[in-house]
């Protein structure tokens, strides 16, 4: 009797780990660039011609699928990290526009309470979470990330932050101006340290660290390392520590977002590019990348390539005239409804789940994070109603078809609508048109030739649909131009 006794203890607190073997919940890595431009890694352009290697993201797609159409909710930060936190179309609860500088401190400004994120609800699953990066959820106590799911955050709530603050020591920086000293044009070089000012933009960089602190959970600290290096630093020190249970790590790296500053080893590396504004730029992507390569060693150094996935993608497409950053052979860049400022690179691994090297080519969008993420886990989703797909079905070739039967955008008076091949899009800014543009995307993925006139018929059905799907929206709750 002594002896069932004690093989009953064993049973019972063996059991759990036992289980937990044989249906593992998946570590589960984010990893989100900002301002990237679709062409600008390796695996995005044909054969991998380009100025700057990115060999480990690369690796994430040679390791598992790249979604050639790959896009976000909004061709804006903010509005865009709504949308793939919280699986749902940002504007279905109107969050709809991008608050800078003072306006992140906002009572108003905030990702709403009502809306569950990818972080809640793999934390009620048992994960441990940890944001590092940039939020730009919400800038006051009552949007921080801790009471938004994450158990751990390193990083700022702004919509961007210096790499290394003044005096820029250890970098070269280059910052727009309204206007230059001695009244020149175009770029003014400093004598007395690597600092470079253009007027190119017609305006000054914004005053990004302006009460807007490095944070450590919910206190200011002190940051000395080159912010992408800091973050990556903090990334690999979460997965050593997590390593012996199911976590969420979500890097939201500020590169290569503006201000444009390069790391005195990374600019040594492109010396051979003469035009300086394309040698930061290059000197910060690289960095990113290297950085990527940090993460996915201590990964694998703790063993867990087959029970993690990772994905990377951008936030929006490349602001191509502030960083030089390239869409190609997309049009347009960040803040239109063209492709390149919504469609993105977009990749997945699972090692020993998802086949390497492929590709897939339907639509998808960042919403589709949501419920790839919580499928895999286990984890229950929102109750609200979701604009979300599990993707590993499809990836996994057990799923054939689309996920997505249309997508749709709205950001003020722009507006779009992808369905199969065919888009739609009103873009009234200043580099679009006032008139709704029609595009087969197949045919024409730079977006060059207007079929709105010989496809009335199939413009009308898009428009159609679009107003459909906009009746389920919201207006918006913050309103930046109304402050």
């Amino acid at each position: 009797m002594h002896l069932l006794r004690i093989l009953f203890c064993l049973l019972f607190f063996l059991s759990p780990i036992v289980g937990l073997g044989q249906n593992p919940q998946p570590n589960i890595i984010l990893l989100l660039a900002d301002d990237l431009g679709y062409a600008e890694l390796g695996v995005q352009r044909p054969g991998n011609v380009g100025d700057i290697p990115t060999p480990h993201i690369d690796s994430i797609a040679s390791a598992g699928v790249r979604f050639t159409d790959g896009y976000v909710t909004a061709a804006y930060c903010s509005a865009s990290r709504a949308g793939m936190m919280t699986g749902r179309y940002q504007t279905r609860f109107g969050y709809e526009f991008n608050p800078t500088g003072y306006r992140n401190e906002d009572p108003d400004f905030g990702l709403p309470a009502s809306q569950k994120t990818i972080a809640d609800q793999l934390q009620l699953a048992g994960y441990t979470t940890s944001l590092i990066g940039k939020w730009h959820l919400g800038g006051t106590a009552a949007y921080h990330p801790f009471r938004r799911g994450f158990d751990e955050f390193f990083g700022f709530t702004h919509e961007g932050h210096y790499f290394v603050p003044a005096p820029y020591k250890g970098v070269t920086t280059m910052l727009r101006r309204k206007t230059l000293p001695g009244g020149l044009t175009g770029r003014w070089f400093s004598k007395n340290e690597r600092l470079v000012y253009t007027d190119h933009m017609g305006y000054n960089e914004p005053d990004y660290d302006a009460n807007n602190p490095i944070l450590r959970g919910g206190q200011p600290v002190a940051e000395r390392e080159y912010l992408t290096d800091a973050f990556t630093r903090e990334a690999v020190d979460f997965i050593n520590r997590a390593s012996d249970r199911p976590f969420f790590l979500y890097v939201a790296y500020n590169a290569v977002h503006s201000p444009l500053q390069g790391a005195d080893k990374y600019m040594k590396k492109f010396q051979h590019i003469d035009d300086i504004h394309r040698r930061i730029f290059a000197a910060m992507l690289s960095n990113l990348d290297d950085s990527v390569g940090e993460i996915l060693k201590a990964v694998e150094h703790n063993q867990l390539e087959d029970n993690t996935i990772i994905v990377f993608l951008s936030d929006n497409g490349g602001p191509t005239r502030e960083l030089t950053s390239s869409n190609l052979p997309l049009k347009g860049e960040k803040g239109t409804m063209y492709e390149g400022g919504l469609r993105v690179p977009f990749i997945m691994q699972w090692k020993g789940t998802i086949p390497s090297g492929t590709t897939f080519s339907h639509p998808v969008i960042s919403t589709d994070l949501m419920a790839t993420f919580t499928t895999a886990a286990a984890a229950a989703q929102p109750k609200t109603k979701l604009d979300s797909v599990d993707l590993l079905p499809f990836v996994t070739q057990q799923q054939d078809g689309a996920p997505h039967e249309f997508l749709f955008w709205r950001v003020g008076a722009k507006r779009a609508i992808r369905k199969g091949d065919w888009k739609a899009l009103l873009e009234p800014g200043r580099f679009g048109s006032p008139n709704w543009q029609l595009y087969n995307l197949k045919q024409d993925i730079g977006e060059t030739n207007d079929l709105a006139i010989q496809q009335s018929n199939i413009l009308e059905s898009l428009q159609r649909q679009w107003t459909t799907m906009n009746e389920e929206m919201i207006a918006p709750i913050f309103d930046p131009r109304q402050k």
